[in-house]
């Protein structure tokens, strides 16, 4: 009885050991958008119909027009513009800033944001569940590293 409790010990140290994440079910997933059905995102696409265009977005390269009363516009490259993103949790924003504009309080659930600075300078900032304020002045990026 004691040679089987030591077998499973063993046993059962070795598999952890082991232990590995298994293959991914599938090589990716393109978005049917069309489709209407979401679980865990949209339906896929049958593979013979994906092509180029399911992975590419130029939008984020395009000033946008600002013509509201808070001076922002954002413009989101996520899996409704690019269907290759689908089931990924990806996503990207353009935000265009008239002077003194303003990105209104939201949320990110579950989720995080990054900013970088093409042109002026952004106060940005959050607040955490100890209701604590982080801020920081983010300026223009300049490449330090001049030839």
């Amino acid at each position: 009885m004691a040679a089987i409790a030591t077998y499973l010990v063993i046993f059962a140290v070795i598999s952890s050991a082991l232990a590995y994440d298994p293959d991914m079910l599938q090589d990716l997933c393109v978005a049917n958008t069309s489709a209407g059905i979401k679980v865990n995102g949209f339906t896929c696409k049958a593979g013979t119909n994906i092509t180029e265009a399911d992975f590419f977005f130029d939008g984020l390269a395009k000033t946008g027009k600002v013509n509201n009363s808070v001076g922002s516009l954002a413009t989101g490259a996520n899996v409704e513009k690019i269907p290759g993103l689908n089931t990924q949790g990806v996503s990207l924003s353009r935000i265009d800033y008239a002077p003194e504009g303003l990105n209104p309080p939201h949320t990110h659930p579950r989720a995080t944001e990054m900013i970088f600075v093409l042109e002026g300078e952004l106060t940005v900032g959050f607040i955490t569940t100890a209701n604590k304020l982080i801020s920081k002045t983010v300026k223009k990026w300049r490449n330090l590293c001049v030839p």
